[in-house]
């Protein structure tokens, strides 16, 4: 049973004049960098500044996102009772690492909340369906790719199940058959998308049959399809432009790329990551920075400009192999180049020259994270596994300010910061924090 839960708030002053609205349209923000467009609270707890809390059927590892009143967000929820043996031979389901244990039928669900109040404005079901491979126990999910949104229209990846685009309403405007993709040791789909310039990118990086796709957002109908010789990985493309050419980044195991956007035509690439790589490239000025944190780990700066292969030259200004993150995305902040470790170690860099300005910096509790940092008033937000949010100090010198303490929850989704407000969504619960 869903259940939506109001707390007292202190009484705030009133705007005058026009409020400045702020959305935070795709995963990583307004820009793609993790960087709020205002400040969010300092101290909280799981009953103290918390306006609305919301529980969330199924298991749903994606970030919500915003445009205007509106908050979405993705689940699947389990469908009749499960199967009382083993998987099917041939047919039940690969385990993930471990076991998310047997495959049964899940319903693939849209969520569209009043994000000031936390009222369902509507639900949909993409789709219904038994999944065919599973996802790591502990971290993954079925519905673990954030939705994406241009203000007309909400793009909901669930990788095998299909891609469904709707009106902000909730009506189903197209859709497209996914592919039964096979992740390296059934670890859970990663399908990631990018929205630009009226096109809808969207990578399947998986075992074998890799390729990437570039649809027209209005109507889903394919521009191209770029094969790509490529495992599984989950990191998601960005676009930008540089010398007067808008380009996707799309960052690998054997190979970071660049696709123009119109044409898919790879203009340069380079090797040197290591596997399962999950965080978003970044890009300051001429330079893209691309991560990995498994085995052989690296961080690459990449000089922006050139084309064809820059493998081993000098187009790469520097790299890292300690400390690196490996599943939360970084983030870019006046100039610093923020990432943080599975284990919760914290590291800030100058992203032209790779000095660290701090390096490995653990925080005042022994926590992990798999939740990407967020930026929002000159603080960072840290979201743990465990139950705390930490908040440190933006800048060059590793300073703590606050550790609050979300009692019994765990955050694998990515804080979001819209208007001064704080949304948390941990492994059960929506909570939108104010203060």
């Amino acid at each position: 049973m869903r259940r939506r839960t109001f707390l007292p708030l202190l009484a705030a002053p009133a705007l005058t004049g026009q409020a400045r609205q702020d959305h935070w349209p795709h995963w990583r923000g307004p820009q793609q960098t993790g960087v709020a467009a205002t400040g969010a609270p300092l101290k909280w707890s799981a009953t103290d500044k918390v306006a609305w809390k919301l529980d969330i059927p199924g298991r749903g590892f994606s970030t919500p996102v915003t445009w205007g009143e509106k908050l979405f967000l993705t689940t699947a929820v389990p469908h009749g009772a499960p199967p009382a043996a083993a998987p099917e031979p041939g047919g039940g389901g690969r385990r993930a690492g471990g076991g998310a244990g047997p495959m049964v039928e899940h319903k693939f669900q849209v969520m569209c909340l009043d994000r000031r109040s936390g009222k369902l404005l509507w639900e949909q079901t993409a789709k219904t369906a038994k999944p065919h491979e599973g996802y790591h126990q502990t971290y993954g999910s079925f519905a673990s790719n954030s939705p994406i949104t241009d203000g007309k229209r909400l793009y909901a990846s669930f990788g095998s199940r299909g891609l469904f685009c709707y009106d902000l309403n909730g009506k189903l405007l197209w859709q497209k058959d996914g592919v039964a993709m096979r992740m390296r040791n059934a670890f859970g789909e990663g399908a990631p998308t990018a929205l630009d310039s009226g096109i809808l990118l969207v990578k399947f990086d998986q075992e074998s049959g890799s390729f990437l796709t570039a649809l027209d957002a209005t109507t889903g109908e394919q521009i191209w399809k770029h094969e790509r010789d490529e495992i599984s990985s989950w990191s998601g493309p960005l676009v930008i432009t540089h010398g007067g050419v808008r380009q996707a980044i799309v960052s690998a195991t054997r190979r970071t790329m660049s696709y123009e956007l119109k044409t898919g035509k790879v203009l340069w690439e380079v090797g040197g990551l290591g596997p399962n790589v999950i965080p978003q490239p970044l890009v300051i000025d001429d330079i893209a920075l691309v991560m990995s944190g498994f085995r052989d780990p690296n961080l690459m700066a990449i000089k922006l400009g050139r084309t064809g292969d820059l493998t081993g030259t000098d187009a790469i200004l520097w790299q890292n192999q300690r400390g690196n993150s490996y599943t939360a995305a970084p983030v870019m902040h006046e100039g610093l180049y923020y990432f943080i470790t599975d284990t919760g170690m914290v590291s800030c860099f100058d992203p032209k020259t790779g000095t660290p300005h701090y390096h490995q910096q653990r925080l005042p509790k022994a926590v992990s994270f798999k939740a990407s940092p967020v930026m929002a008033g000159g603080k960072l937000y840290l979201a743990s596994e465990e139950e705390d949010v930490f908040v440190l100090n933006a800048g060059p010198k590793f300073e703590v300010v606050e550790t609050n303490t979300m009692a019994g929850q765990s955050f694998i989704s990515s804080p979001i910061v819209v208007d001064n407000t704080l949304y948390l969504r941990s492994r059960t619960t929506l909570f939108c924090i104010k203060g």
